[in-house]
């Protein structure tokens, strides 16, 4: 390792867009660039090195996760780009397993069951752990353990060694996405994934802005009012149970927290259900007085135990910002996640979802997006002409002459492989007038059943291969392939809208600057960014042409003249997230 030390306000004569790699320990931060002495910076002046640096060259800065942009982000600078490791394995190798280890492992060839885990020190595992352990590389070619546990921030030289590696991983994934064949395509997907690790990390320092005042009263609404002690807490639970077993005789009670007592309760009343769902008990309203309280009880009950004032205080700072961990990819589907009810809070909630004084959301949805991906990824040239309507399925239903609504119920479920049930006939007349995109799913299901990989219009690896040696009836065996099949053909397009989602919202964080506007929440198929007022309407425009930008990068038109495919949102300007449509 040749490394020097600096006290320089930025890295140097690194050449513009170069690709950094950045290691940030307990006391120095570390910088590897190819074919440059790695730097090293006392930790006091990094924040300046990062903000002079990424204004005079703007690198591609590199880092083992975004744990690292988060402490980058934390000083004050917002990075414009960069290569995430994690992010590029899930890509590569698929799962959601994407730490140190398993991304040297992978790269290297070795067994991932045989990575080493850290184990307490003793004579005999002391004598096995032969070589240098100042190194980041153990006697077995496997990452130390010690050193994926984060061991390597506490010596300036282990810092400058793990920069280094990192950097040395960054290369490898490059020549691996070469030597699978996907080209500038997967290239560009890792890109767009690594920027939106980035906006993840951004998205959990800048949180969602709520107003706490009317998040309580809806709270309320349902559970009461803040109790002041665990007395008026207990009060408030008896009462609400109470509304609902003053309708059986006196003296009978059920614990309603309990789903077998709850169809006992129902069954006393003479209704006999399987399970009680909400859904199910909904249908029975009119079936006993009964059944109202009980949902009125359960809808309150689920904002005491998830959402209610215990989540307020624990998720939402003193500056009114909700604020959770998020995720670029769930490993799957290659969706966005987020923790702290982000991702699932209920509709009643969202009127507390407020745009702070002086500022507004722009909010924008996509549009029958499973469809449209499925137009783009196939190449159906029939199909990328009906999305030239702004309701693709008018047109498609007009082809199969059937209803709007069962040409909906055929497409949605040939993308899920559901082949009954009141669209099988439509799903038939989709296979005579949408070939191209009916055998795109087809080749997918038959390679999955075949428990073969797949990898998405944008590269990301399905795993469908499956280790079950276990012996299995002729029957399992074939139901177990056709859910293969139905997961396969789903995932294609599932993982491919997924990508193209990402790659909207990245273009829109890096477009959106000069705006000072920020992405506030990405929720499926849905942005929420938070802008002020007077620059809101620039915003909303600036967020249609994202789309089209993103159209053209990431499904380029074909050869042979097929229509490119037309992707669509519903955007608005609104004060309260309730506000939007939908």
């Amino acid at each position: 390792m040749n490394a020097v030390s600096s006290s320089g306000s930025s890295l140097g004569d690194l050449a513009t867009g170069a690709i950094v790699s950045v290691a940030i320990g307990d006391h120095a931060v570390a910088f590897a660039s190819e074919g440059q002495p790695v730097v090293l910076i006392d930790i006091g002046d990094a924040p300046d090195v990062f903000a002079a640096t990424e204004a005079a060259v703007s690198p591609r800065w590199t880092w083992w996760s975004n744990r690292t942009a988060l402490n980058i982000i934390e000083w004050g600078v917002r990075p414009a780009k960069c290569w995430d490791l994690s992010a590029a394995h899930r890509l590569l190798f698929g799962g959601w397993r994407c730490g140190p280890d398993q991304i040297w492992a992978r790269l290297h060839d070795l067994d991932v069951a045989s990575i080493p885990h850290r184990m307490p020190v003793n004579l005999f595992n002391q004598a096995l752990d032969a070589g240098d352990l100042d190194e980041p590389i153990g006697p077995d070619g496997h990452l130390r353990p010690e050193w994926v546990d984060g061991d390597w921030s506490k010596s300036s030289a282990q810092v400058a060694s793990w920069a280094e590696t990192a950097l040395a991983m960054q290369q490898l994934q490059s020549r691996y996405i070469v030597d699978l064949g996907h080209g500038p395509q997967l290239r560009a997907t890792v890109l767009s994934e690594s920027a939106a690790e980035l906006l993840c990390a951004e998205l959990e320092i800048d949180g969602l802005p709520v107003d706490l005042a009317i998040a309580e009263s809806i709270i309320a609404g349902f559970v009461g009012p803040r109790p002041r002690n665990a007395a008026e807490a207990a009060a408030e639970l008896q009462r609400r149970d109470h509304d609902v077993l003053q309708h059986l005789a006196p003296g009978i009670t059920f614990d309603l927290r309990s789903p077998d007592q709850v169809k006992s309760l129902l069954r006393r009343v003479g209704i006999e259900v399987p399970d009680t769902r909400a859904w199910r008990l909904e249908a029975l309203r009119d079936a006993h007085p009964i059944v109202e309280p009980l949902l009125a009880w359960r809808r309150a009950e689920r904002v005491l135990t998830t959402f209610g004032f215990a989540w307020l205080d624990e998720h939402v700072g003193p500056d009114g910002r909700l604020r959770g961990s998020w995720s670029g990819s769930d490993g799957a589907a290659g969706r966005m996640t987020a923790s702290a009810g982000l991702h699932n809070m209920p509709a009643e909630l969202r009127p507390a979802v407020a745009a702070e004084s002086g500022h507004a959301f722009v909010r924008a949805d996509l549009g029958q997006i499973e469809p449209r991906i499925l137009a783009a990824v196939s190449g159906d040239p029939k199909l990328a002409a009906a999305t030239q309507a702004d309701d693709m399925y008018a047109p498609v239903a007009e082809q199969l002459r059937v209803e709007r609504e069962i040409a909906k119920v055929a497409v949605l479920g040939a993308m899920y492989g559901q082949t009954t049930g009141k669209g099988a006939e439509a799903l038939r007349g989709l296979e005579r007038e949408y070939p191209v995109a009916m055998g795109y799913l087809a080749d997918a299901d038959r390679a999955a059943q075949g428990s073969n990989d797949l990898r998405t219009y944008g590269g990301r690896l399905v795993p469908m291969s499956t280790t079950n040696t276990n012996e299995v009836s002729d029957r399992d065996a074939r139901s177990r392939a056709a859910a293969r099949g139905r997961f396969g053909r789903n995932a294609m397009v599932q993982g491919a809208a997924a990508e193209f989602f990402k790659t909207w919202a990245v273009l829109m964080r890096a477009r959106s600057n000069g705006l000072n506007a920020r992405i506030v929440l990405c929720l499926h198929d849905e942005l929420l960014i938070h802008v002020p007022a007077d620059r809101a309407e620039e915003a909303a425009a600036l967020l249609d042409r994202c789309l089209q930008e993103a159209a053209h990068r990431w499904a380029p038109v074909r050869s042979g003249g097929v229509q490119p495919v037309r992707f669509v949102s519903d955007t608005s300007v609104i004060h309260a997230w309730s506000e939007a449509k939908g």
